[in-house]
């Protein structure tokens, strides 16, 4: 059932993305549930058991530690209160089924904050009510799943009626219908269809491979680093993409080529996989999504790497050989920060305000718990602050310290803006709840705006967006949609930008210019001629600007 679900998921993703309400191109809910319930998946793979018990207590742990986004960490719940539920049995009946999804909804309504009706929490609810009932009239597994399924369709239907956003955009929940679809997949599995498994192109090893054999370059002077970011990315074809610019592995393959070296490319009718070291990842990314969307993408300064590696070598001997006293391991801090950033500016600025480790992710790629423990783990703290910076992060981050082993504090960052401040009221002198309340305070206050594009048309809040516009987005609100991301930016500043602000922080991003940048400052000048105009190259993809603003 477990395989059946993962795949049934796999194989819907695109459309269960297709559900977002915001044209954004972000870590989408369909993307975000699927690699959480393939880590689920591959947990239970490996079990040597067919014990429903066991299953059910390795499905949910790998669930856990591989959630990402709001999403993927509910699922993760629901499932941790099923498996709650039948510990210790070898059987299970309709009943018992029933009252452990029914637990499942009950450990996931507790772990959200504020819950929202019209969500996935919603069907998940409705379809364990519904399984309830059922289990009163039948022990057949068949019927019993058909059933919860009709009910979880139903509830599917209903969430624009609870949610009005859902309605004006009109699509259902995106959330809930990943559920139905794992369902169906349950259903699949009792009726006796496997599932055909996606296939996922090799290239793990390949890359592994490649980062040896730079590896052994210790002789290199960072200097001689001809192309200095190690770009990965990976797409999901999409076919109304491909119609427009149909996919060629060897043309793509040449035209990476012009733009760095050590390059491989991996492809199947549904995934496309790059890794390559360029001086520019922007372009990488660009090309990549003319024929799909994004599933992940991670940038690494290889210049910066190489530096540290040398450093830490300085120890070995004039002839190269490594001596055989341990590198020290990293001395233990009474308070450490972790952060979650995209873009090798942006994650510089955060180290320069203290950061210990900056994790990669963002909207284009949501870390998963055991992303944000390890990233705890490294910084070796007695107490670490994590700051996550993006609203469908903080879930997996809370998730995250609930396992870690030292003490944690979320400060629930919601915007880079909002993390930045937080970092800047951190006082290594004060005590943890000291800490927690002035960098809470100072992020509440920030007002947070970006300009990105849209990945398809739609209208929202009266916002007419047309595909590839550029939209502003002020806190929460698109606020304006246009064709040129200079003119998105100045309707940005209108939305942001009042009298008594003092200061404006630009973070530049992938399709900003010099001249754009000026123009932009120029025209915050004209709005208020005594704000204080702070500008970084934040390097961050898909963002052709971010604001902050005080």
């Amino acid at each position: 059932m477990v395989a059946n679900g993962a795949a049934n998921l796999s194989q819907n993703a695109d459309y269960v993305d297709s559900l977002n309400v915001f044209p954004v191109p972000d870590g989408d809910t369909g993307t975000n549930m699927n690699l959480t319930m393939t880590s689920g998946a591959k947990e239970v793979a490996a079990l040597n058991s067919a014990n429903i018990a066991d299953v059910s207590s390795k499905f949910a742990r790998g669930l856990l530690m591989g959630a990402r986004g709001n999403s993927g960490v509910i699922l993760s719940q629901l499932f941790r209160g099923f498996g709650k539920a039948i510990e210790g049995k070898t059987e299970v009946s309709t009943v018992d089924f029933a009252e452990a999804l029914k637990r499942g909804v009950d450990t996931a309504y507790k772990a959200v904050m504020k819950p929202v009706e019209g969500t996935i929490l919603t069907v998940a609810r409705e379809a364990a009510d519904e399984a309830l009932r059922v289990s009163e009239s039948t022990s057949d597994f068949n019927e019993f799943m058909e059933r919860v399924i009709v009910e979880a369709k139903a509830s599917l239907e209903r969430t624009p009626d609870l949610l009005p956003v859902l309605k004006e955009v009109g699509v259902v929940d995106s959330g809930g219908q990943g559920l139905l679809v794992i369902y169906e997949g349950f259903l699949a599995s009792l009726e006796g269809k496997e599932l055909e498994k996606p296939h996922a192109p090799v290239m793990d090893a390949l890359i592994e491979a490649e980062h040896h054999a730079h590896a052994a370059q210790g002789f290199m002077s960072t200097e001689d680093i001809e192309f200095g970011y190690c770009t990965e990315i990976m797409v999901r074809f999409q076919e109304e993409k491909l119609k427009d610019a149909p996919f060629n592995e060897d043309a793509f393959r040449n035209e990476l080529s012009e733009l760095g070296d050590s390059l491989l490319v991996v492809a199947d009718e549904e995934l496309l996989k790059v890794h390559v070291h360029v001086e520019t990842p922007g372009d990488v990314i660009t090309k990549g999504q003319r024929y799909g969307e994004l599933v992940a993408v991670k940038i690494e300064n290889m210049r910066q790497q190489h530096s540290t590696i040398l450093e830490e070598e300085h120890g070995a001997n004039q002839h190269g050989v490594q001596t055989t006293t341990p590198t020290a391991p990293k001395a233990k801090v009474p308070f450490a920060i972790v952060t979650v950033a995209m873009g090798e500016g942006v994650s510089d600025l955060f180290r320069s305000l203290g950061a210990a480790h900056v994790i990669e992710g963002g909207q284009t790629m949501n870390p998963s718990t055991e992303d944000i423990v390890k990233a705890i783990e490294a910084a070796n703290a007695d107490h670490v602050f994590i700051f996550p910076n993006n609203s469908n992060i903080v879930m997996a981050a809370e998730q995250a310290a609930s396992v870690a082993p030292c003490g944690v504090s979320v400060i629930p960052t919601k915007t880079v803006p909002q993390g930045l401040a937080a970092a800047i009221a951190f006082n290594p002198e004060a005590d943890v709840e000291t800490n927690e309340n002035g960098m809470k305070a100072a992020a509440s206050v920030v007002k947070s705006g970006q300009v990105t594009y849209a990945v398809r048309d739609t209208s929202i809040d009266g916002v007419e967006i047309r595909k590839d516009d550029h939209m502003a987005i002020a806190e929460k609100k698109i606020v304006a949609s246009s064709a040129s991301s200079l003119e998105a930016a100045k309707k940005l500043v209108d939305a942001l930008v009042e009298a008594d602000d003092e200061i404006i922080t630009i973070l530049t991003g992938e399709g900003s210019s010099a001249e754009d940048v000026a123009a932009l400052s120029a025209y915050i000048e004209s709005k208020n001629d005594e704000i204080e105009i702070e500008v970084h190259d934040g390097k961050q993809p898909l963002y052709s600007y971010i604001f902050s603003v005080e």
